[in-house]
């Protein structure tokens, strides 16, 4: 399925972030952003490399106007924004234990929230029964009263409190850890860029893989499910996919997950990004079937119908008793079906997530074996085993495009609004 080219949309200047008018252009297989600011000149980012066809990935959906002129410098769920919220992040701390290379939320924001303030936050952000609030930073698990703040979400109504982290005093406390699940933590994002400890310290500064399989163990022992999050940059680990998901899934039911984030170029980086500095997500896309071909078939990979088809895609499998593979429990991806039929809502996506990313009850035991044909075992190995492969492509001053950021599900929580992720985020590369 084709669709015109160029396409119209909306950026801002990657110098002084001003709004400015933007077209999706192909050339051949690939998809650039072009933008031109009067004040800073031309621009040119690559959103798509061509190793799967853009149009058939996207679909044949009718692109809407930018709308809300003054969007994204003073972006909030406007009347324009298309999409509800599927998750709601708020940073409890700007402190960190760590000096990544990458980090969206890198420098010191001022004075820590006190827990007064935080409850506060929570109960203005909640829709009793429904929300999935994610605890973020700076690293929150430098709060002592972390535990405190998990349960005053849930005193709030949230229906799903997830703890965005390094993993690090998971490891070194697991009675800390005790006191977060007993608080009713729900689920675990750990930061997890590879399987060699050279890797860690290229992005992270020092070697953190002991330490990461130490926080899975104490999360699994209070029966936290754990999503492993890779950032993956070029030249350091888009190489080590494979043996991220072989990680993975060898370590189900802990393990629930793996949600890929291809670096994005915001907050502390280390140098204005080129084309080769990028890596798109046809391009994780492929990776995957080549360095894990054996444990995933990436044809069951569709891409995000919560988000913009651009921003992310989705997988939903069940790791096989055998171990080591992945079952598909979504159909192929094909031409004929683009992106897997209409928008999904936030609500609907939420559910999905939270099912998947959330460990069971430990009172049925995990089903280790048994004949899947038989439908209760099927089921039951479902709930347990469960396994999704995710991805979020962020956008930063270079690739941002205001049609994709109407339709963003992740909100942070800033002053009692809803910002998308990547507006809140947002920094220019003239400050640099």
């Amino acid at each position: 399925m084709s669709r015109e080219w160029p396409q119209a949309t909306a950026s801002v200047c990657p110098v002084c972030l001003k709004r400015i008018p933007a077209q999706r252009v192909r050339t051949g297989d690939a998809v650039f952003l072009r933008k031109a600011c009067e004040a800073h000149g031309s621009f040119e980012s690559v959103l798509w490399r061509g190793h799967v066809d853009v149009d058939d990935w996207t679909g044949p959906r009718a692109e809407p106007p930018p709308g809300n002129p003054r969007c994204p410098t003073e972006c909030g769920l406007c009347p324009d924004h298309l999409q509800e919220s599927c998750c709601v992040l708020l940073e409890v701390t700007g402190r960190c234990n760590l000096a990544c290379r990458f980090c969206f939320a890198a420098g010191d924001r001022g004075e820590e929230p006190t827990l007064a303030w935080l409850k506060t936050a929570l109960r203005q952000l909640a829709q009793p029964g429904q929300t999935l609030v994610q605890l973020s930073g700076g690293e929150p698990i430098l709060r002592d009263d972390l535990p405190e703040v998990v349960a005053a979400a849930r005193e709030a109504g949230c229906r799903y409190v997830q703890l965005n982290s390094n993993g690090i005093r998971l490891a070194e406390d697991p009675g800390y850890m005790r006191e977060l699940a007993e608080a009713g933590l729900s689920f675990v994002f750990m930061q997890f860029d590879g399987t060699e400890d050279d890797i860690a310290v290229r992005l992270r500064g020092r070697p953190l893989l002991a330490l990461k399989q130490r926080a899975i163990e104490h999360c699994a022992a209070q029966n936290v499910g754990v999503t492993l999050v890779p950032t993956l940059v070029p030249g350091v680990n888009t190489d080590s996919i494979g043996e991220i998901l072989r990680f993975a899934v060898a370590r189900a039911p802990a393990v629930r997950g793996v949600h890929f984030q291809p670096v994005s170029y915001f907050g502390r980086m280390p140098a204005v990004p080129t084309d080769g500095m990028r890596f798109t997500l046809d391009e994780l896309l492929a990776a995957i079937g080549v360095q894990a071909g054996e444990v995933i078939d990436a044809g069951h990979l569709r891409p995000s119908r919560c988000d913009h088809p651009l921003c992310g895609f989705h997988g939903d499998f069940v790791v096989a008793p055998a171990g080591g593979r992945l079952i598909p429990l979504t159909p192929r991806r094909s031409a004929e079906c683009g992106c897997g039929g209409g928008p999904v809502t936030a609500e609907r996506n939420r559910e999905f997530v939270g099912r998947r990313w959330q460990r069971p009850s430990p009172a049925g035991g995990d089903i280790a074996g048994g004949d899947l044909r038989d439908m209760g075992v099927f089921l039951r190995r479902v709930e347990t085993h469960g396994f999704t492969v995710t991805a979020m492509a962020f956008q930063d001053a270079g690739n941002l495009d205001l049609e994709r950021l109407r339709r963003c599900s992740l909100h942070v929580f800033d002053q009692g609004r809803r910002v998308p992720f990547c507006a809140h985020y947002l920094s220019a590369w003239g400050s640099r």
